[in-house]
């Protein structure tokens, strides 16, 4: 329920007690003269009406006095408060819009027009702001909004700036252009993942601090860049930093993904990306030629091996055996091979060297040993003349923390910020599914592996999952119902007294 419903439904209330008591009152005086006079009044609180309000005495009495000043200050107000709403409403969706046409796709995000974006945000609200660059020119934009007791661990709100490249002309509206369209879709790269949960904390805490609200503990929200290739040069840095450290936070919010139904999804872990590059080599041929261990020849074999090993993870998920998440997926993404001509290539000879790269995702409940021991002697086998790299291109996660456990954050009774989320969400009438380990991978793991409770969670039901898909879209309700859900979380959070005894009890 927004500030002005909650006004017009306590106004009512209001009226109703005078009227009650007006005629309570009336009720044991000596009759008095009509006076004639009528009095009427229109207007809507929550959907229902009050059509008429006859008054059969006149307002000698100070308590119809009152009553009629009340009724008429409810008039007065009620337009103006529908149209001021849909002002506010107005300037909500066009600052999201600002921020989605700020193009910060990789490889060239255009991170400083970003972070000026953020920092005149973070000072209309009224939040401490500093721009970090662990990597010059990539800045890392961290905001504060102070809690009266600093001693408490605090929360981290984190997003991430940048977003995936586009194919434009597979778009039906420009991907940098903000389309609202006539359904109240918002169309742009980053919509879903993830300008709209950064945006959403920034609402959330503008309603809040507005209302007069202080947080008990302080709130950070991090702004970081270079989560689409991985985060090294952004939130890796971050929590490796003096700077984190000094911040003592207690609990993580990251991205979570759209849900399709009406329940909003929530993660609690996340596969492990191992991004895999296996290499063939042979002698070369003619190609008319047939010899055995060609590269060629032994990379297809290779590339088999992984399809038979991706259909039997794959069938336990159409299945309903496990979830998504909880399987080990491997897709391929790159084939190289062949002697380049400059009319393409070169088609009567066998190339001595072949090479395919796989994106591997790994959960923390699987056993990565048994993993990396299938990739050498199934996948990539010296006896095939087969070598392999993991981690060519700086993704080879840990699935374990610091202390050895598994990465993962429980969702339990043992876990007071799972409670508090759950009950927040449910305060602001939402819903939460069962928790997931995330399919891909976030930012979350980097805090994840310091030990620290950390939860994916983007507000979003009743939406298709369309990040890094053309089209990319936000229903502008969803993104609405969105911050109301964020304004409870962070007032459920900031608002939590204990200090705890674990890392997940923080």
């Amino acid at each position: 329920m927004s500030f002005i419903h909650i006004h017009r439904a306590v106004a009512f209330q209001f009226i109703t007690i005078i009227w009650s008591r007006s005629h309570d009152i009336v009720g044991q005086l000596p009759p008095l003269p009509v006076s004639g006079l009528s009095y009427f009044c229109y207007c809507s609180v929550n959907q229902r009406s009050v059509t008429k309000v006859e008054m059969k005495t006149p307002f000698k009495n100070h308590l119809h006095l009152l009553f009629l000043f009340s009724v008429l200050l409810l008039i007065l107000t009620n337009h103006p408060s529908e149209a001021e709403a849909e002002t506010k409403v107005a300037a909500i969706l066009s600052r999201f819009q600002q921020y989605l046409q700020i193009n910060t796709a990789q490889p060239t995000p255009q991170y400083q027009q970003s972070a000026e974006f953020l920092i005149s945000q973070a000072k209309l609200i009224g939040l401490e702001f500093q721009s970090i660059e662990f990597v010059p020119n990539k800045p890392l934009i961290l905001l504060k909004w102070p809690g009266s007791d600093p001693t408490l661990p605090s929360i981290l709100l984190n997003s991430h700036t940048d977003v995936v490249p586009v194919e434009q002309d597979k778009w039906v509206h420009h991907p940098f252009g903000a389309h609202l369209d006539s359904h109240g879709n918002i169309f742009a790269r980053g919509s879903q993942d993830m300008k709209c949960v950064g945006m959403q904390y920034l609402e959330a805490i503008r309603r809040l601090k507005s209302s007069g609200f202080v947080p008990l503990r302080s709130v950070y929200l991090s702004f970081v860049p270079d989560e689409e290739i991985g985060g090294h040069d952004g939130a890796e840095k971050f929590a490796d930093s003096d700077i984190f450290n000094s911040m003592n936070v207690g609990i993580v919010l990251d991205e979570g993904l759209a849900s399709p139904g009406e329940n909003y999804r929530t993660f609690y872990a996340e596969r492990c990306p191992w991004w895999l590059v296996i290499k063939a080599t042979g002698a070369p041929g003619h190609g008319a030629k047939l010899y055995d261990n060609s590269a060629m020849e032994n990379l297809l074999k290779s590339i088999e091996s992984v399809r038979r090993f991706r259909a039997s993870q794959f069938d336990m998920v159409k299945a309903g055996l496990k979830a998504e998440g909880e399987v080990i997926s491997v897709n391929m993404v790159f084939l190289k091979a062949g002697t380049p001509s400059p009319t393409g290539f070169v088609m009567n000879l066998q190339p001595s060297e072949a090479e395919a790269g796989f994106d591997i995702r790994v959960p923390p409940t699987a056993d990565p040993e048994s993993l990396e021991r299938r990739i050498a002697e199934e996948w990539a086998p010296v006896s095939r003349n087969m070598t392999f790299q993991l981690g060519q291109f700086k993704q080879r996660g840990s699935i374990h923390d610091e202390s050895g456990r598994p990465v993962l954050t429980k969702t339990d009774s043992s876990n007071p910020w799972w409670n508090l989320l759950e009950e927040a969400v449910r305060k602001a009438n939402g819903k939460l599914s069962k928790p997931e380990i995330f399919p891909a991978s976030t930012d979350a793991r980097y805090f994840r592996q310091l030990g620290l409770p950390a939860i994916g969670f983007s507000p979003m039901a009743n939406t298709p999952i369309l990040l890094h898909d053309h089209n990319e879209f936000l229903n502008q309700d969803e993104y609405l119902k969105g911050i109301h859900i964020y304004e409870s979380i962070i007032k459920a959070y900031a608002s939590y007294t204990s200090n705890g005894s674990t890392k997940d009890e923080l």
